[in-house]
């Protein structure tokens, strides 16, 4: 390997280390989506498509979910587009780091950016501009394993009666709360951390299903700048 080849070779390396708790995430999730998919009578194909077109794991449950229920293309769209406007809050925090970035680059980390893959990201904003490769290598990572995931869940989809009793809806909560717990790293994102997470569950017992999570985001930031100008008095 010669010296041009190292740099390129550290920086894939380390996107795919660093995409390891949620590579632990998303293939039994993705298995269940496939499962579930499965038995909601989508065809093998248009199951796995989705996970490499969609590749939202929420989005893809809603959408198993509408089209077993025998709702309509249109409002399927437009239901996991109201679930994934968070995305738009996502993409303009981590806009500023990403500006010396060219368009494609842009468009295929935009494509592959979920909930956990942008929870590392943020941990670690400052460097993405100078860390593209390692940027693009660990959402390639996290889609990858959410695709294997799906296969995984096609092939199994026959044999498999009810993926509840297996406990594999716990794996992304699981997964969340690990990457939750090395980002609370000082008194201030434990407190933003516990208020985002008591907004959230306040908002979707009182039926807030569809936007508890984009409000208790753009509250939780809020209060947390708020302690954190507070603290610093």
């Amino acid at each position: 390997m010669d010296e041009t080849t190292k740099p390129v070779v550290a920086a894939l390396a380390k996107g795919v280390r660093r995409a390891m708790p949620i590579v632990l995430g998303y293939v039994p999730i993705g298995f269940a989506y496939g499962v579930l998919a499965g038995k909601s009578g989508i065809s093998d194909a248009n199951t796995l498509l989705m996970s490499l077109i969609v590749f939202a794991g929420s989005s893809q449950f809603i959408a198993v979910g509408l089209f077993a229920s025998g709702t309509g293309p249109a409002a399927v769209i437009l239901t996991t587009f109201v679930v994934n406007l968070r995305h738009m809050l996502m993409a303009a925090s981590l806009a500023p780091f990403l500006s010396g970035w060219k368009k494609r680059h842009l468009a295929w980390f935009s494509y592959e950016l979920t909930d956990e893959t942008f929870a590392l990201h943020s941990a670690s904003a400052a460097t993405l501009s100078e860390c593209r490769l390692e940027a693009l290598s660990l959402n390639m990572t996290a889609q990858a394993s959410w695709v294997a995931g799906t296969l995984l869940g096609i092939v199994a989809s026959g044999l498999i009666g009810d993926v509840k009793p297996l406990g594999l809806d716990y794996a992304l909560a699981a997964m969340f709360i690990g990457l939750l717990v090395g980002q609370c790293e000082n008194r201030v994102r434990v407190i933003t951390a516990i208020l985002s997470g008591g907004i959230a569950t306040l908002l979707y017992l009182a039926g807030w299903h569809q936007f508890h999570i984009i409000v208790a985001t753009v509250a939780g930031a809020t209060l947390g700048l708020m302690v954190e100008q507070w603290i610093k008095r």
